[in-house]
């Protein structure tokens, strides 16, 4: 016999019939306790974010405080700035620098003079001054300066000293806060 022959070759079992899906409930299933761990990290959870929401809620509402105070503040120094600036303008104007000079006793010469550096000559009228200004600033044909003299405390005819040393800062508007100002009407 060959060795081939003599090999046994196994036998099939036979197959067996499918179990069924469904089968009858013997006994209900237990029911697994929930972990408390479990809850007490969803719990914490849930109270943290509502926390950090807050926080940033507030944060945000702070900050928008302090924006509105500092552009208040921003808006006062900006009127501060115009009122100053304003005031520099008017001192620093010819005829305030006139007055000025009337007050410390500066006189205007006549005609002017001229000196030739080549050779020393005098060119012009060649007198100096006299005491006596051949401009009055404070005379009546002074054209007045509303930014010199405010219009309900001084007259044409008063001096810029008298009304520096009257208002040393300039008076501000009033600051709007609760909207723009309207009339009462009834």
């Amino acid at each position: 016999m060959s060795a081939e022959a003599a090999r046994v070759h196994p036998r099939p079992e036979p197959r067996r019939a499918p179990e069924p899906r469904l089968r009858p409930v013997t006994a209900p299933a237990t029911r697994r306790r929930p972990k408390l761990a479990y809850a007490a990290l969803a719990v914490g959870g849930a109270l943290a974010i509502g926390a950090a929401q807050m926080a940033v809620s507030l944060a945000s509402t702070q900050d928008s405080f302090v924006l509105r105070d500092l552009t208040a503040q921003q808006r006062e120094l900006t009127l501060q700035k115009q009122a100053l600036n304003d005031e520099l303008v008017a001192l620093s104007s010819p005829q305030a620098l006139a007055v000025k000079a009337d007050g410390l006793g500066l006189v205007v010469a006549g005609p002017a003079s001229y000196l030739r550096l080549s050779d020393g000559a005098v060119l012009g009228a060649g007198r100096g001054a006299d005491w006596t200004s051949t401009v009055n600033p404070k005379g009546a044909a002074a054209v007045g300066n509303a930014l010199l003299v405010p219009p309900s405390s001084a007259t044409d005819g008063e001096a810029l000293d008298s009304t520096a040393q009257d208002n040393p800062s300039p008076t501000l508007p009033p600051a709007v806060t609760d909207g723009l100002p309207s009339p009462t009407t009834r």
